[in-house]
């Protein structure tokens, strides 16, 4: 049962929308459902969402709400999503209680990654 007026759904801009499938489903495992030539849902991202053909992207230097995915490894996903592709706009940084670092992926939308100072000293 869906929870009510809790956050359910997200969309986001893209550029190419098969540079950003591309992106997501080889960094982190995203997988995609085609509604037309201009959108794409995603599932298996923690919440679900979609991906909407648009010259704009999000970013925060535009006011735009960043979306935040967490890691129990933080350097090795940074390697990863410069991997695939991603360029780093905040290289990692602390914070009270974690770590974490901005890149943007392919189109320009930018995201963030973290990690609990708990998972780090884990990994130590």
């Amino acid at each position: 049962m869906k929870e009510c007026e809790k956050i359910n759904y997200i969309e986001l801009p893209s550029r190419d929308l098969e540079k950003t499938k591309a992106f997501f489903s080889e960094a982190f495992g995203w997988t995609f459902t085609d509604y037309g030539p201009e959108y794409s849902a995603f599932s298996n991202a923690g919440l679900d969402g979609g991906f909407f053909q648009a010259e704009l992207h999000s970013a925060t230097e535009n006011g735009a709400t960043l979306v935040v995915l967490y890691s129990r490894d933080l350097e090795g996903t940074l390697e990863k999503v410069t991997r695939c592709g991603a360029s780093i706009a905040k290289p990692i940084f602390t914070f009270p209680g974690g770590r974490r670092f901005h890149f943007k992926e392919p189109c320009g939308n930018e995201f963030a990654v973290w990690s609990d100072v708990e998972s780090q000293s884990e990994e130590l």
